[in-house]
């Protein structure tokens, strides 16, 4: 980030139904996904000039991530995250983040199971 500011942009419990999983019926049915991001963003130009268009829009990240899923209907967290990922270094210069999958439910005797990935370098 730009002189050595090492700011976050945090989008956190994003809820996306999407048809995921390795199993016949999961492959019929919609289930909840929860996505947690971290992204690396230089937070001090929007906060000095209080224009939006100088700032990651996480409502725009948001609804990409969401349609990436959607779209996708992958069989595994981690094909889920890794195609999030280069979505939003492509998309929208995202030069670090850390992304968090969980599937509530996915084992009944666990609150939650996921993958946490972490691409890109803060530098």
């Amino acid at each position: 980030m730009a002189n050595g500011v090492w700011d976050t942009v945090l989008i956190e419990g994003l809820a996306v139904e999407t048809v995921i999983g390795v199993y016949d019926w999961e492959r019929k049915i919609t289930q909840r996904v929860l996505v947690d991001l971290e992204m690396a963003w230089n937070n001090s130009i929007p906060g000095g000039s209080d224009d939006v268009a100088d700032a990651l829009d996480y409502a725009a990240v948001s609804e990409r991530v969401s349609a990436c899923l959607k779209t996708l209907e992958p069989q595994l967290l981690e094909t889920g995250a890794e195609a999030i990922a280069n979505l939003l270094q492509s998309e929208f210069g995202v030069r670090w983040l850390k992304l968090t999958l969980n599937k509530p439910g996915a084992v009944p005797s666990a609150r939650s199971v996921g993958v946490r990935i972490e691409r890109g370098s803060r530098t």
